[in-house]
């Protein structure tokens, strides 16, 4: 997370577009998305030179060609502001549109299809030459922090919330990653996508926990071209997602317009047993046209809900023994009727749900107080499910309320300890009693209690018993005080008198 210096640096480059007439949070982060895959791209250029030069052999892969140097930052940025414009507008901007292939074109990358709706939109010299200006002054080498300037811009998305869309915060993706544990085989999935924050969550887990696999061409080439998959219908989404994939260098995923609860048009591409893990926060927006659904979900609930196909969709998506964990608001947990309970019963009965984490309704504001849980569960299509780990979070690491200001309880270390407790040997957590934090329960009850998924139908309170003093003590004591009183009267009487 970017803190002091570099956030106040991004707020004051999203002033310089909104002091220009740029005002959409969405087009801003395009435009300046542009700028710094730009800068990317030069510093790719100049790692790879730099490493030919080391093995004296020709450049692998030049991104720029010997015509094409003018079009590099370190070439255009200080070129006076008109001639820098009219670089960048003219030449550069179409550059990345058709970076990976011609838009359409057989072979074409995800991005090269999305880019090509793309428009730049900097009106002015003035405003480009000051946003290469101030881009250049952060500090943004590295990977880790160049993410993090991105998720930190993408947090100013205040339209995000309509349509039921809520950007997920990092360290809740984190937690979720951590706690389904990819590996270099898995094949991944967002149904979701939107920005990509979860795929890019499982790649900078791969990076740190199996830096092998990308030192191994193989491996390497799958990481980069076949391992990761998202979909959404929101096209400016989409560019933005697959900007966000390759400034954490993943350049080749395969980012779609899909939209994942329908049939046809778009969504042509069967995809039954497909995956093996599956992330996402899906939008939860109601209700869709019962002729859009997929017919192949309403075989496994009934229903018009979005939030209840969504988990359908992903049980469908996954490879028997594929996992997944999922963003539910808290009336897919307790929801009462038919469809809501049929859904929790076939997940609970025909699969192996192994956890659900209660999450506080601040977790997703400013943009919406709504409760939700992660469901984290594995496709058998057999059972499987015997006890299931429950935990109650009240605290994330940040306040709960429209702020969202950093704190130091936080309860993530805790849930990511005895998670791996539960998926272990699993017998201390099975020996919690119902009144601590988390704690385990028998499919056997869950059946009973209509497949009920809310902590609070199982959590018990604890109540402190309380030590009452004896009624004529109290009583004794009483009478002390009204003496008391009565000679501190008796006293201030006689000295009024005197």
């Amino acid at each position: 997370m970017i803190t002091g210096s570099i956030r106040k640096q991004v707020d004051k480059l999203w002033t310089t577009f909104w002091n220009n007439g740029i005002s959409n949070p969405l087009t801003v982060i395009e435009q300046i998305s542009y700028l710094l895959f730009l800068k990317r791209l030069d510093d790719l250029h100049t790692a790879r030179k730099k490493r030919a030069n080391r093995l004296d052999e020709p450049i692998k892969d030049p991104i720029f060609g010997e015509d094409e140097q003018h079009l590099r930052w370190r070439n255009f940025r200080h070129r006076d502001p008109e001639e820098m414009f009219e670089i960048v507008s003219q030449e550069a901007f179409p550059f990345i549109k058709e970076l990976h292939g011609d838009p359409g074109a057989d072979g074409a990358s995800s991005y090269a299809n999305h880019m090509q709706d793309a428009v730049f939109l900097i009106p002015n010299a003035n405003l480009l030459s000051s946003a290469v200006e101030q881009i250049d002054e952060l500090p943004i080498q590295d990977r880790d922090t160049k993410g993090d300037l991105y998720e930190y811009m993408l947090s100013k998305l205040n339209t995000a919330g309509q349509n039921g869309q809520f950007r997920t915060p990092r360290h809740i993706i984190e937690m979720m990653v951590e706690m389904v544990e990819p590996d270099p085989d898995d094949v991944v999935c967002d149904p979701a996508c939107g920005t990509g924050g979860f795929l890019i969550g499982v790649g900078e887990y791969l990076r740190d926990e199996h830096p092998e696999m990308l030192r191994d061409d193989d491996q390497r080439r799958y990481f980069e071209h076949e391992m990761f998959t998202g979909y959404d219908f929101d096209s400016t989404m989409l560019r933005i997602g697959s900007m966000n994939m390759m400034l954490h260098g993943i350049e080749h995923a395969t980012i779609e317009r899909r939209d994942s609860l329908a049939s046809g048009g778009v969504n042509d591409r069967a995809e039954e047993d497909e995956y093996t893990l599956v992330l996402a926060n899906p939008p939860f927006k109601g209700s869709l046209d019962e002729e859009r659904v997929d017919p192949a979900l309403l075989k496994v609930v009934d229903t018009k809900k979005t939030e209840l196909l969504f988990v359908a969709q992903i049980l469908r998506s996954l490879q028997p023994g594929g996992r997944a964990a999922m963003i539910v608001p808290d009336g897919v947990l307790f929801g009462s009727s038919n469809a809501h309970t049929e859904l929790r019963e076939h997940l609970v009965e025909n699969h192996r749900l192994r956890g659900v984490v209660s999450m506080p309704s601040g977790v997703f504001k400013p943009y919406a107080g709504v409760s939700t849980g992660v469901l984290i569960f594995t496709k058998t299509g057999s059972g499987g499910t015997e006890d299931v780990w429950f935990y109650d979070m009240e605290a994330d690491g940040f306040s709960l309320d429209d702020k969202r200001e950093e704190i130091d309880a936080n309860d993530i270390p805790d849930i990511l300890d005895r998670w791996d407790a539960w998926t272990g040997d699993g017998d201390k957590e099975s020996q919690r009693p119902r009144t601590a934090k988390s704690f385990a329960v028998p499919k056997a009850e869950i059946a009973d209690n209509d497949y009920d998924l809310s902590i609070n139908r199982y959590k018990e309170a604890e109540y402190e018993t309380a030590e009452h003093e004896d009624p004529t003590a109290i009583l004794g004591d009483l009478k002390t005080m009204e003496a008391d009183i009565q000679r501190d009267m008796n006293e201030l009487e006689t000295m009024l008198s005197g």
